[in-house]
């Protein structure tokens, strides 16, 4: 299985932090957010990630000539302007090949096991597999809602939602028969149409989880790392 970091984004919300610095640079407990991801990749035991690169991707590229991951083959899907999720897997298909993958948002932190997590490959009727979290106080609506046989569903009705934690296993079917598909597009469209057709689960994850989306929860999971001892 190959693994995807989604690296390309603008990081408006992180202002004035991300001003010169991608935002999977940004460091927590002195470790970027990136190596995180990279070290959960290799202990995980993948061999092959691809990291979409746009907004100051080349330092992202630098960051990399001076950390090393030896058991990684890292190859790069680099964008005109960032692509948004969905957009970036369709610019990425031909390096991710025709197998399922395991996708990871790059803003994101969570101490999931992704050795466990990739155990439950999507079955072959299956396009993808997505780790749902419990409502953020930024997100109290959440996502989707899971049925009783973990198949996800978009309406809501009077079920509890969760949200979505951008950490996924993904078939590139998933893409490919997206009626929608364009250059640039969000994988929620995707995600809600391979819904309608029953071909997408989930699970919950009761773990700690992070949207590192602004300073002040960059700041939060700091002080939570740092007091945890992870």
């Amino acid at each position: 299985m190959k693994a995807m970091i989604l690296a390309a984004g603008l990081g408006h919300r992180m202002r004035p932090l991300t001003d010169h610095l991608p935002k999977p640079l940004l460091k927590i407990n002195d470790k970027t957010l990136l190596d995180y991801h990279l070290e959960k990749i290799q202990d995980a035991g993948i061999e092959d990630v691809i990291i979409n690169l746009s907004y100051l991707g080349e330092k992202i590229r630098q960051h990399l000539q001076k950390h090393d991951y030896p058991t990684l083959n890292i190859l790069f899907s680099q964008e005109p302007e960032p692509l948004e999720t969905g957009g970036a897997l369709l610019q990425a298909a031909e390096l991710l090949g025709d197998d399922d993958f395991l996708l990871v948002n790059g803003d994101v932190w969570s101490d999931m096991n992704y050795r466990e997590l990739i155990k439950r490959k999507p079955e072959l009727n299956q396009w993808g597999h997505l780790v749902l979290v419990n409502n953020p106080d930024f997100h109290p609506q959440g996502d989707f809602i899971l049925d009783n046989h973990t198949y996800l569903l978009h309406e809501r009705h009077s079920q509890q939602g969760y949200t979505f934690s951008g950490i996924s296993i993904l078939s590139p079917q998933l893409i490919g028969n997206y009626s929608g598909k364009r250059v640039k597009f969000p994988l929620v469209e995707a995600f809600r149409e391979t819904i309608q057709q029953k071909k997408l689960t989930g699970e919950l994850y009761g773990g700690h989880w992070s949207d590192v989306g602004t300073p002040s929860r960059l700041h939060e999971l700091n002080n939570f790392l740092h007091t945890s001892g992870q």
